[in-house]
């Protein structure tokens, strides 16, 4: 008798596959160690000395010391703190619920013009903030907002807005129009659906901007400098500035101040990092 069995077929392995996921383990590590290293570098230096400092900036401190970080929260860090967490806070909450707003009219609402609305939102990413410094100074000199906390939560919310809708927009134009439909049906108004419905679903993209928004504010350097000129209205960068020019030779309450201004940063982004990527890439890719 002729068997009719056959072999099974043999698979084959390519060997690119373990070396491309090696590969690409190796880049991101490298990757990973070119941006933490900076950072642990920054803080590792805070426990030094000068001469420390200047005698291997490389090394671990031979004596772990908290006076330094002591020192630079004393100096005014700590009110820089303060003034750039009520700054960011109350800039993040204007600039996504207005972006919010926008979007949802701009695409969830029967509204006349909207096109024109939509590119008369966007040209605002092609204004410079630079170039419109001398106008906004004496037009906040002229409304009294000048040298004030409302003066950045203005300009924040304003130069951001632009930005925050075109990723909110984006989001929402995928979510299923059946929604509104049912909930017009159900006798919800405009409001309700947006409250109720539509916001609770763009949570993603929302966190999303919150973090972009965070980034921005907390870092922004030119019109905490031009609008704010008294000490108690001093944000971090501004006050960064100040410290080491107090303290330009004592390099390692320098270092200290600096570990401080960017530590709620590198907590936030870490604890939400898995919302910021999942927004941006429902949000940008639909």
């Amino acid at each position: 008798m002729v068997s009719t069995e056959t072999a099974a077929p043999v698979k084959e392995t390519s060997i690119w596959t373990p070396l491309s996921k090696a590969f690409l383990w190796s880049f991101l590590i490298c990757l990973g160690i070119v941006v933490v290293y900076p950072l642990l570098w920054m803080a590792m230096n805070g426990f030094k000395n000068n001469v420390q400092i200047f005698g291997d900036p490389f090394a671990l401190p031979t004596h772990w010391s908290w006076r330094n970080y002591v020192r630079a929260w004393n100096q005014g860090v700590r009110d820089y703190v303060v003034v750039s967490v009520l700054v960011t806070v109350a800039s993040a909450i204007c600039t996504v619920m207005i972006s919010a707003w926008t979007a949802f009219g701009l695409t969830r609402s029967k509204l006349p013009g909207k096109p024109i609305v939509l590119i008369v939102v966007l040209g605002g990413l092609m204004l410079s903030p630079t170039v419109a410094l001398i106008p906004l100074v004496k037009m906040f000199q002229a409304l009294g907002l000048y040298n004030s906390f409302w003066a950045l939560i203005i300009l924040y919310t304003a130069f951001r807005v632009p930005f925050t809708t075109f990723l909110i927009r984006a989001y929402m134009l995928d979510l299923p129009s059946e929604l509104d439909e049912a909930a017009t049906m159900d006798g919800a108004s405009e409001g309700q659906r947006f409250w109720r419905i539509i916001l609770p679903m763009c949570r993603p993209i929302i966190a999303s901007c919150i973090i972009l928004h965070v980034l921005f504010a907390w870092n922004e350097y030119i019109f905490a400098m031009v609008f704010t000129s008294g000490t108690d209205m001093t944000t971090l960068p501004v006050g960064l500035t100040a410290i080491m020019a107090k303290h330009g030779t004592d390099y390692s309450v320098v270092f200290a101040a600096m570990t401080i201004s960017a530590l709620p940063i590198v907590i936030i982004f870490f604890a939400t990092q898995r919302y910021f990527i999942r927004g941006l890439a429902e949000g940008i890719g639909k």
